[in-house]
C-alpha cells in the first residue's frame, strides 16, 4: 500500500482526492492536511510514501511546504493545482515536487484512460523515490555509446520529456547561452492549459526565447519552440504545421511524430533527445532519427524520474548516446559548435 498524506485547504477537494486514490486499491490514505504547515507536520510525523500538495493556502502555501518537506522527508510529491497557477506549479517541480496535474482533471468525467495515467504516474514515482533511496550509486548505467556519432553539421535539435520532463528541462535549458546556434523543438506531455505555463517559466530561466509553435511558423535560431498540447505537432519545409489526428502510444502531442517529420527535414543534420518520462513515446521518433542519419541521445536511468521513455528509445538499438542529464547540455553545445563555426564563415 502507499501511504499517501493529502494537502489542500479544501475539504471537498480532499475528499475528491481520497476517493479517486482509494478507489484504486493501492493507496491508504494516512492523514489530511487542511494547509501547508499542517502538510510539513503531518509529512514530518507519518513520513508517507506519496504527499498531494495545493499551492495556494492559508498559513503557509504549497511552495513553502514543499520546500520544508524535502529537507528531512522522503517521499514523492505531486501538486495537484488550479491552471491559473501553473508557474507555481512548475516552481513547484524546481522545489522537489515530482509531478503536478489540473484539479480539472478529478471529476466524473475523467476519462478511464487518463484515469489511467494518473494512477500509474503515482505509483511509478513513488516507487522510484523508494528505489532511489536505496540505490545511490550505480553508474554502470552511464556509459556514452558515441563510437560512431561522427561531426557534422547540425540544424536542429527535438526533444521528448513527459513525467520529470519539467524538471529535467529546467536544468537542460539553463545551461544553453544566447548565442545558442540552432532551434529547439520540444514536446513536453503536459495536462491541457499547462502549455502556456510552461513556456514561460523556462523563458525566465534560459537566455532563449521559448514560446509555443505557430502554424506555418519556420523554426530558427535562439528559439525554444513548444508543442502545444492536444495537438500533434509536425514540420514540413514551410514550418509547423499541427495535426488532430487520435493520440499516438497514448499522447497527443506525440514526440514520435515530431521525430519523424523532423528526420524528414533535416536528415543528418538533426539530434533528438529523450528525456525523462512513462511510456514509449520518442521510441519510433528515434528510430527514424537514426535511419536518417542524425545522432540520437537517451537521458540515462539513473538521472531519469521514471526511466520508461529514455528506456524504451535505448532497446530501439537507435541510440547513439546515453548520458546522465547534466551532460545532455554539453553535448548540444559541443555538436552545434561546429554550426557556429560554419555560419560565421
Amino acid at each position: 500500500m502507499i501511504r499517501t498524506l493529502i494537502t489542500d485547504d479544501s475539504p471537498l477537494v480532499r475528499a475528491i482526492i481520497r476517493d479517486f486514490l482509494e478507489s484504486d486499491g493501492s493507496f491508504q490514505v494516512v492523514a489530511e492536511a487542511e494547509n501547508g504547515q499542517d502538510g510539513v507536520n503531518k509529512a514530518r510525523q507519518l513520513k508517507p510514501d506519496l504527499i498531494t500538495m495545493d499551492i495556494e493556502m492559508p498559513v503557509m502555501n504549497g511552495l513553502e511546504a514543499i520546500a520544508e518537506i524535502t529537507k528531512d522527508v522522503t517521499a514523492a510529491i505531486v501538486v495537484i493545482t488550479t491552471i491559473d497557477t501553473a508557474k507555481m506549479a512548475f516552481d513547484a517541480t524546481v522545489k522537489g515536487a515530482h509531478d503536478f496535474f489540473a484539479k480539472d482533471n478529478f471529476t466524473q468525467d475523467m476519462s478511464s484512460e487518463k484515469r489511467e495515467h494518473i494512477i500509474n504516474t503515482l505509483k511509478q514515482i513513488t516507487e522510484r523515490e523508494k528505489f532511489l533511496q536505496t540505490i545511490k550509486d550505480e553508474n554502470d548505467i552511464n556509459m556514452p555509446l558515441e563510437n560512431n556519432v561522427k561531426p557534422r553539421s547540425i540544424e536542429a535539435i527535438v526533444i521528448a520529456s513527459s513525467t520529470g520532463g519539467p524538471q529535467a528541462l529546467s536544468q537542460l535549458c539553463t545551461s544553453f547561452t544566447e548565442d545558442f546556434p540552432v532551434p529547439i523543438i520540444l514536446v513536453q506531455h503536459n495536462t491541457s492549459g499547462f502549455d502556456l505555463g510552461l513556456a514561460q517559466w523556462l523563458n525566465g530561466l534560459t537566455p532563449l526565447n521559448v514560446c509555443i509553435a505557430e502554424e506555418k511558423k519556420v523554426p530558427v535560431k535562439g528559439n525554444i519552440y513548444i508543442a502545444p498540447t492536444d495537438k500533434h505537432l509536425l514540420l514540413e519545409k514551410t514550418g509547423f504545421t499541427f495535426c488532430n489526428n487520435d493520440p499516438v502510444n497514448n499522447q497527443k502531442p506525440a514526440a514520435d511524430l515530431l521525430f519523424k517529420s523532423a528526420a524528414e527535414i533535416y536528415g543528418g543534420s538533426l539530434v533528438s533527445v529523450v528525456l525523462t518520462g512513462m511510456g514509449s513515446d520518442g521510441a519510433d521518433g528515434t528510430r527514424s532519427v537514426k535511419e536518417a542519419g542524425g545522432i540520437t541521445i537517451a537521458q540515462d536511468e539513473a538521472t531519469s524520474m521514471i526511466y520508461g521513455m529514455p528506456q524504451a528509445a535505448f532497446e530501439t538499438g537507435c541510440v547513439d548516446m546515453v548520458l546522465p542529464l547534466e551532460e545532455i547540455a554539453g553535448m548540444l553545445i559541443n555538436f552545434t559548435r561546429r554550426q557556429a563555426d560554419v555560419s560565421s564563415n
